[in-house]
């Protein structure tokens, strides 16, 4: 990419397309074009096609796509399915049409089976069962993986596809019932901490109710009270994380010095799992996470398990020796990320 270049941002103000609009005016490209969900459907196929022939990008940042965290990837089957399949069809066939140069698709390790040796190689793709709790959106990413690769070999675009592990930082959503685990604990014992203190106008600020009554009743359906913060499942299950700003670097690197013939062994004779894990290669167990958060907040309560709610996986730790080999590694540790994004928080 030349500093000039002309490149689209899909999803531009989310998590991941926030950092990666940061990133790259941090180094020095400005031609820019976004649209935000009201400008732009990219489920509408003809909406998606004006675009591109009207705008005419170089390259294509495809990291718009419905996202949510495990109660809403099991209630909103459908529309997880559906969406995120609608809009990868409609922008990665229009990057083909349009002859977009460079196309980055961003998924998720939520690709890998259910069971799948750790940590996950790019080789454990489709090699058993996913998680039942996010196979919609699973199916839909893989689908994104396989469309890359054929454009590429049938059509010989330069479409690369990577797949960052659970990603937190500036931007996230907080949303108590459709969120992440990482913010949702940052959001839940915070609330218990100012709970805790009586600090009833920052509860009604953070909450939007009038009564202080009405935010512990809908805080409660939560389990948050002033003294306890409930968390689903019984703590065991490992998860790796990564700062929404190192995820970013490591895709701008991707697409400034690599290409999609640098994601497989010359002579191969089956080209697959092309992908690239974008991650860490460390893991945190749920309790050890909730842990750090509560020491970080301050919040003096207690942490309970409710174990009879699911666990979903028990372990995903993603191998990066792939990313690695490219030349890149991720910068931020994990307990200075919860920092950023509390102190972020605070201040939104």
């Amino acid at each position: 990419m030349r500093k000039e270049s002309k490149i689209y941002v899909a999803g531009h103000r989310g998590l991941v397309g926030s950092a990666l609009l940061e990133n790259l005016k941090n180094k020095g490209y400005q031609n820019i074009v976004t649209r935000t969900h009201k400008e732009l459907d990219l489920t509408n196929q003809l909406e998606v096609a004006t675009f591109f022939e009207t705008e005419k990008p170089e390259y294509v940042f495809l990291a718009a796509a419905k996202v949510g965290g495990i109660v809403a990837n099991n209630v909103y089957r459908g529309e997880f399915i559906y969406d995120n399949m609608m809009i990868q069809n409609n922008v990665i066939h229009q990057s083909y049409v349009n002859h977009v140069k460079k196309l980055l698709f961003l998924g998720s390790t939520c690709i890998y089976p259910k069971n799948a040796t750790q940590p996950m190689k790019e080789s454990e793709l489709l090699t058993d069962t996913l998680e039942y709790t996010n196979e919609p959106y699973a199916i839909a990413k893989i689908a994104g993986i396989k469309m890359c690769e054929s454009y590429n070999l049938q059509y010989n675009t330069n479409f690369i596809s990577v797949m960052p592990t659970n990603l937190y930082g500036p931007n996230d959503n907080f949303d108590l019932e459709k969120s992440h685990v990482l913010p949702a604990l940052i959001r839940k014992i915070h609330l218990a901490k100012l709970l805790n203190e009586n600090n009833d106008d920052e509860v009604l600020t953070d909450t939007g109710f009038s009564s202080i009554e009405e935010a512990k009743n809908y805080l409660s359906s939560f389990g948050v009270s002033k003294n306890q913060v409930e968390i689903w499942g019984t703590g065991k299950p490992r998860r790796e994380f990564l700062w929404s700003k190192d995820m970013a670097d490591a895709c701008v690197f991707i697409m400034e010095n690599r290409d999609f013939k640098d994601t497989y062994s010359e002579g191969q004779k089956e080209i697959r799992n092309t992908h690239i894990n974008i991650g860490t290669g460390e893991d945190i167990s749920i309790a050890e996470l909730a842990e750090t958060i509560k020491n970080i907040i301050g919040f003096k309560g207690d942490l309970v398990y409710n174990t009879e709610k699911p666990d979903g996986t028990l372990r995903k730790l993603t191998d990066v020796s792939k990313l690695n080999a490219l030349g890149w590694k991720h910068k931020m540790s994990l307990e200075d990320g919860i920092k950023n994004m509390y102190a972020w928080y605070r201040t939104k």
